[in-house]
């Protein structure tokens, strides 16, 4: 997998070594909480197998996820992700940012770039995201990136015993301007 660049960025392969630096971020309640996958408290050590397990999946075509490294710091700040319906032609994006590093526009300098990815390397047709309706930083990085309002599904997850409604947001190839 090739690495992505932008103006502050680097999208890079996540790699086991970079289990300490996921495990101090993704600890952090207010960044578990706004996603449907990261526990918490985030048990020491897993990490490592979250990233075996990623790894294996992405050499399937299933996903492809990169580290998103500060260029400036060499520092991980968070990981974004597609994963791919090949059968579709659509790949779902998923993020998330290390608190020390929200507000800063990272989150959509690295939303930007992964769907550039999905449409001119992976050739997909359409890239779809969906966030908690109550994590605003969430969908309005959709938004800022081009993705389209698609609808609200009312209670469609559950975490920790208390669902919650998704909105959902998406962009096709043909709408799509670089």
């Amino acid at each position: 997998m090739q690495n992505l660049e932008t103006e502050r960025l680097l999208l890079r392969t996540l790699r086991l070594e970079d289990s300490e630096r996921v495990e101090v971020l993704a600890s952090d309640y207010d960044v578990a909480k706004s996603t449907l996958t990261i526990p918490h408290p985030y048990p020491e050590g897993s990490a490592r197998d979250f990233i075996t397990s990623i790894l294996e999946a992405e050499k399937s075509g299933r996903i492809s996820i990169f580290a998103i490294e500060e260029k400036e710091s060499g520092q991980l700040i968070g990981i974004i992700n597609v994963s791919i319906a090949e059968s579709y032609k659509r790949g779902e994006l998923a993020y998330w940012i290390g608190k020390p590093y929200w507000g800063k526009g990272y989150g959509t300098e690295a939303t930007k770039a992964l769907i550039s990815y999905s449409f001119n390397q992976l050739k997909l047709n359409k890239v779809f995201a969906c966030a908690f309706t109550d994590n605003p930083g969430s969908w309005k990085i959709m938004e800022k990136v081009g993705l389209k309002y698609e609808g609200t599904l009312k209670q469609h997850v559950s975490r920790d015993g208390v669902f919650y409604d998704l909105c959902y947001y998406g962009l096709l190839k043909d709408e799509y301007s670089q």
